[in-house]
């Protein structure tokens, strides 16, 4: 069995696509607000919230149950709108030796916008089960997200 994979999700989102770019390329601290699952977040080493270096501490829902991971960018491509998060210690190094988050917010010619997640990973061992409740995750947080966004 594999122990590297890739699980992907697209949701069609009504908010702006560059409010939903904007929130997570320059007000990350304000996902918290915006989505029910996430608890907590609060910087962890570093003064910049959206800089390659700075550390972020996260605590969140998956599967009923509370869980924690530091998070930093490993790219910031504003001209395409795509953002990868690597995501370890906490509960992800147990399982994981690599964990990606990849955020594509997609524009549509008919003027339909999406959300695209991938999530990259790479698992310590093969007991170990693809991140199913993080994808699931990430569609919740989406619709979340996007319902806030709307009302702002």
């Amino acid at each position: 069995m594999a122990l590297t994979g890739k699980l992907s999700t697209e949701i069609p989102i009504q908010a702006p696509p560059s409010k939903w770019f904007e929130l997570f390329a320059k007000q990350l601290h304000d996902v918290q607000h915006h989505a029910e699952r996430v608890h907590h977040t609060k910087l962890h080493e570093g003064e910049d919230w959206h800089h390659n270096d700075t550390i972020k501490h996260w605590t969140y829902e998956i599967d009923g149950k509370v869980v924690t991971c530091k998070e930093r960018i490993e790219s910031h491509d504003e001209e395409n709108k795509r953002i990868t998060y690597v995501l370890f210690d906490g509960d992800i190094s147990p399982s994981y030796k690599n964990f990606k988050f990849i955020i594509h917010i997609i524009e549509n010619d008919d003027g339909s916008a999406a959300v695209n997640w991938t999530i990259e990973y790479e698992k310590n061992d093969d007991s170990v089960e693809p991140p199913y409740g993080h994808l699931e995750y990430l569609t919740k947080c989406s619709r979340d997200i996007d319902a806030n966004l709307l009302k702002a």
